[in-house]
């Protein structure tokens, strides 16, 4: 008898769990109460200067890399344009951010000219070399000069996930390079619907 009322008990606590609401599964991190990467004080490609708040109501990306990466950036900004055309007439709602690592060479008209390899609507944004170590040590974004044969053709190491904020402008997850453009579509996907 014990044991048919303890399995009745159990029975109705997993019914019980099924009717809540369960947290959202994503498949990028969910960093979501992160006590870091809150704001950014930047200045667009066009002069504007800009920060989380101005994109109020739209899904953010920012992706931290440089004008002259050969592969993991591009890749990650296409990917990005990828996830846009998914949404379909939700497109409008997602915002990508480039954020320079190479101040030096990436001048608003290189950062101009790169983003429209992409998605007119997005922005690369950049800051002065100092601003940069600032941003970057509140992001926990790695980067570093490596020295090529001539003092202009170094290239950056540095990190290669992107952020994503929700429709509030909070910190909720960090895609990692290389989870690709359907996984991404379903987490903004998913931080629409919640927003909605």
């Amino acid at each position: 008898m014990l044991q048919r009322r303890t399995l009745l008990l159990l029975g109705a606590g997993a019914w019980l769990a099924a009717c809540t609401d369960t947290k959202p599964s994503f498949a990028a991190v969910d960093i979501t109460g992160a006590d870091y990467a809150k704001d950014f004080q930047l200045t667009d490609h066009n002069g504007q200067a800009r920060s989380l708040k101005d994109f109020k109501g739209k899904v953010v990306v920012v992706f931290f890399g440089f004008a002259q990466c050969p592969d993991v950036c591009p890749t990650s900004m296409a990917e990005l344009a990828q996830v846009k055309e998914a949404l379909g007439a939700d497109g409008d709602k997602l915002q990508g951010l480039f954020v320079t690592v190479d101040p030096e060479r990436d001048t608003p008209e290189v950062l101009k000219a790169y983003m429209a390899n992409f998605d007119p609507s997005f922005l690369a944004l950049r800051t002065s070399p100092e601003g940069l170590a600032a941003l970057a040590k509140d992001f926990k974004v790695y980067y570093k000069k490596v020295e090529g044969k001539t003092p202009t053709s170094y290239t950056m190491d540095h990190s290669a996930g992107s952020y994503v904020y929700d429709t509030q402008g909070r910190l909720r997850l960090y895609a990692r390079y290389g989870s690709g453009a359907e996984a991404l579509t379903a987490d903004v996907r998913q931080l629409l619907k919640q927003a909605g």
